[in-house]
């Protein structure tokens, strides 16, 4: 995925979520997502959907769902040089997110203000899409006041 013409959420995001159970590269027990910010600056993360994710036979659990959602719209603040902290997250389950079948997450910045951002955020299974969220951010307490 990762290529010349895209841009690594990597370096922005290591100081303060290396560890997150979503994206951190440092956390052995979480997901590691690799989420990849393009020159527009959505970002797109893949997940296999394992079975170690599962809530209903066959279905990746709705809070692992959500979690995913959420961390895409973090990885595309971080895409933005921003670090914000969820203040409001609304999910939409269209249909069930299938175990055995990898999911793609993509996320983009909707609204910009000095202090918070509105994002939104998409998963597809099969080009279809499967869930969806709108998240309000605040900015992180500990981030640069400038």
């Amino acid at each position: 995925m990762a290529d010349e013409n895209r841009i690594r959420t990597g370096p922005v995001r290591a100081p303060l979520h290396a560890a997150c159970w979503v994206c951190g590269q440092e956390n052995p027990q979480g997901l590691q997502v690799d989420f990849v910010a393009d020159d527009q600056g959505e970002v797109t993360g893949i997940f296999p959907c394992d079975v170690a994710y599962a809530g209903y036979p066959g279905f990746v659990q709705g809070g692992v769902v959500a979690a995913l959602l959420d961390s895409a719209m973090t990885n595309c603040l971080f895409a933005a040089g921003c670090t914000g902290v969820t203040a409001d997250l609304q999910v939409r389950y269209l249909q069930p997110v299938l175990v055995g079948r990898q999911a793609v997450i993509r996320a983009r910045l909707d609204q910009s203000r000095r202090l918070t951002w509105v994002l939104s955020a998409e998963i597809t299974q099969d080009s279809t899409p499967v869930a969806r969220a709108v998240g309000k951010f605040m900015k992180h307490p500990d981030a640069d006041p400038s």
